[in-house]
């Protein structure tokens, strides 16, 4: 089921998640419903707070080629245990800062522990775009926003601009 994407000023987009204590069917549930979610806006990432759920769970898949075999990975409770010295630039965007886009800095790959939804855990080391993707994601989780890593004029200029899309959305 496609569920609701919370659009920021959203006090939940800047509240820390709580982390996951067992996998249950409901938890199974929303990450299906977070894939169809993602897929559907389109875009290549999405954490539980943007859906309104404060758990600490992000679905993404980087996968954007014609053709080749999607990649989805739901991550529980993910952890960045070591990220490189080497930055990388890309033009970032939010599903819930939608149409917003600006280039951020990040460590240009990061190696990722997780649980997934059988309980067990991985370690996986992600670069170029996935290392983009999972860092913004586990941002979500934090209450951390990809506009933070900008300049207090732009982030106040695209806030503002949030605040009139909700404003014309609730008028229909």
């Amino acid at each position: 089921m496609k569920r609701s994407i919370l659009i920021h000023p959203d006090p939940r987009l800047r509240k820390v998640c709580t982390p996951v204590r067992d996998v249950s069917d409901a938890l199974r549930k929303l990450s299906q419903d977070m894939f169809e979610t993602m897929y559907d806006a389109p875009g290549i990432g999405l954490a539980a707070p943007q859906v309104g759920v404060m758990d600490r769970l992000i679905v993404l898949d980087c996968v954007k080629d014609e053709g080749a075999t999607p990649r989805p990975i739901a991550m529980l409770n993910p952890e960045i245990t070591a990220f490189s010295d080497q930055t990388s630039v890309y033009e970032e965007g939010c599903l819930s800062i939608p149409d917003q886009f600006a280039d951020v800095t990040r460590p240009a790959e990061v190696e990722v522990r997780w649980m997934d939804l059988d309980g067990v855990e991985h370690k996986e080391g992600f670069g170029g775009l996935w290392a983009t993707c999972v860092q913004h994601e586990i941002d979500h989780l934090d209450g951390k926003l990809f506009i933070d890593y900008l300049s207090a004029m732009k982030r106040q200029l695209i806030t503002r601009r949030m605040q009139k899309l909700k404003r014309e959305l609730a008028r229909g």
